[in-house]
């Protein structure tokens, strides 16, 4: 085989860099092993001719329960064999966690938590996904948080046993998760990297005296098909919400006060060339000055690059005022 010689190596798509000679299945008695024999075409130019195991579990998804108010998280303690065996000899403290199997990670996630937890979710937060072992492992986890009270308490979890699972449920601390975490007495992947999360984005740094600057977002033109009715009912529930953040004695914003106006000074009309150069680009650069952001409403392609804007700057995201700090007294 030649290497490609008018287009860069690193520019060709990963199909075109590996060419699988043979495949063979070593176990199927838990989940799927297999050893793969390939060629890599590597930067240098060079075929190289590589033997690599691969363990398929399927992809799962994960979730971190917390309670802002009182600074604390929900974990779960279980035994690991894979973990023991490699001297670990105490339970592993996690996160919430299952295997999707056939569902969504949204539909999975609901389900483990009351399963493992007794926790019956309202609102789940999406955050990211990753690939845990990506030397040897396929598995992809989706990671989610979601705030908890003690009426969403529904049963005593546990998991399931035909499977297992002996799992018990634990409420601590937030400053004494992250103790273990620095002290390597929490040693699990995802929780470390949801503690993280949540040190940055949920409990970080104290809340400002005065008055936080909270940015409204939710849908505008999502499923109206741009009736004018229905756009304004979406304008006039993100306004509802700003009245409740005013009543908790912070200072609400939409972009739609501040991108409409504008637009309609300069002759534009929605959807058009002065639509597009002002509309999401003047909201995001006035969500950049915020300190947090409140997502409400349904399916909204706007809302949601919003909430990933703010993710992106630092900024908390809450959703729904029920867990928006009352501003302090």
């Amino acid at each position: 085989m030649q290497p490609p010689t008018e287009t860069r190596i690193s520019d060709l798509p990963l199909s075109e860099r590996v060419h699988v000679q043979q495949v063979k299945l070593l176990s199927d008695n838990w989940y799927t092993l297999k050893t793969t024999r390939f060629d890599f075409l590597r930067s240098s130019g060079d075929w190289q001719t590589q033997d690599r195991e691969t363990y398929d579990r399927g992809n799962g998804a994960t979730l971190l329960l917390y309670q802002r108010a009182r600074r604390r998280v929900m974990l779960t303690r279980q035994f690991r064999y894979p973990v023991f065996v490699n001297g670990w000899q105490q339970l592993m403290v996690e996160t919430v966690a299952g295997l999707l199997d056939e569902a969504d990670p949204v539909s999975c996630i609901r389900a483990e938590a009351e399963q493992e937890a007794g926790v019956r979710l309202r609102e789940v937060q999406p955050l990211f996904e990753a690939y845990m072992s990506p030397g040897s492992v396929t598995e992809k986890l989706h990671f989610f948080a979601a705030e908890y009270e003690e009426r969403d308490l529904v049963g005593d979890g546990g998991g399931l046993v035909d499977e297992g699972e002996d799992i018990a449920r634990f409420e601590l601390d937030f400053d004494e998760a992250m103790r273990q975490v620095e002290a390597g007495e929490i040693v699990d992947a995802k929780t470390i990297m949801l503690l993280r999360w949540a040190e940055r984005h949920v409990f970080g740094p104290p809340p400002k005296a005065g008055p936080l600057l909270v940015f409204i977002a939710g849908p505008y033109r999502s499923g109206t098909d741009d009736r004018d009715d229905l756009i304004a009912a979406n304008v006039q529930a993100m306004q509802d919400a700003a009245v409740e953040v005013a009543a908790l004695g912070h200072v609400p914003v939409l972009g739609e006060w501040v991108t409409l106006p504008l637009i309609e000074a300069q002759g534009g009309r929605r959807g058009d060339a002065i639509w597009n150069c002002v509309f999401h680009p003047h909201a995001q650069a006035l969500l950049e000055r915020c300190d947090l952001l409140l997502r409400i409403g349904g399916a909204s392609a706007g809302a949601d690059a919003m909430v990933k804007a703010a993710l992106a700057h630092g900024l908390q995201v809450q959703y729904g005022t029920a867990s928006l700090p009352a501003r302090p007294a």
